[in-house]
């Protein structure tokens, strides 16, 4: 059982926030490379589901899903959640999702990107940011993708992909 004493979250990674605006197709997970978060831009190579890695700077096909109703993941509240990589997953290529911000403050109508080059903080790789860094060879910006308003404290919050 779970108290919040102040505010509660401003949502679950990877959750869809306003479905029916959403478009979501079901696909593999490439189990060699496997998605370690709900709710982080993913790309696809050779008809599978990868996390962006090192080196990227390709846009990503679209965000992964976490899915609902379950009751497998007692942490995901906490956005730590790790997906089944031999499951059939689903990917969001358009409409409102819950995510978490690593680095930066986002602000409603501001650019997404997700870091794509190793660098400080060096656990971000993938994940998504403000372009704090200020360093466009460290971080991508996510074409069609913007914040929808102010994050909570625990960096999570809505954005729109594709919309």
């Amino acid at each position: 059982m779970t108290a919040y004493l102040y505010r509660m979250p401003a949502g679950i990674p990877g959750d869809l926030t306003r479905r029916e605006h959403c478009k979501v197709e079901q696909q593999q997970m490439d189990p060699n490379y496997p998605c370690l978060f709900f709710g982080i831009p993913v790309k696809m190579v050779s008809g599978l589901i990868r996390p962006m890695t090192a080196g990227d700077t390709s846009q990503p096909y679209g965000f992964l899903v976490r899915p609902f109703p379950t009751q497998r993941q007692t942490n995901e509240i906490l956005g730590v959640a790790t997906p089944d990589p031999t499951q059939i997953c689903d990917v969001m290529v358009s409409g409102y999702m819950t995510v978490k911000v690593y680095e930066g403050t986002p602000a409603k109508n501001g650019a997404v990107y997700y870091r794509g080059q190793a660098g400080s903080p060096a656990g971000n790789l993938g994940q998504l940011e403000t372009d704090s860094s200020g360093s466009p060879t460290i971080n991508t910006a996510i074409t069609n993708c913007r914040f929808m308003g102010t994050f909570d404290a625990n960096g999570f919050g809505e954005i729109a992909f594709n919309v």
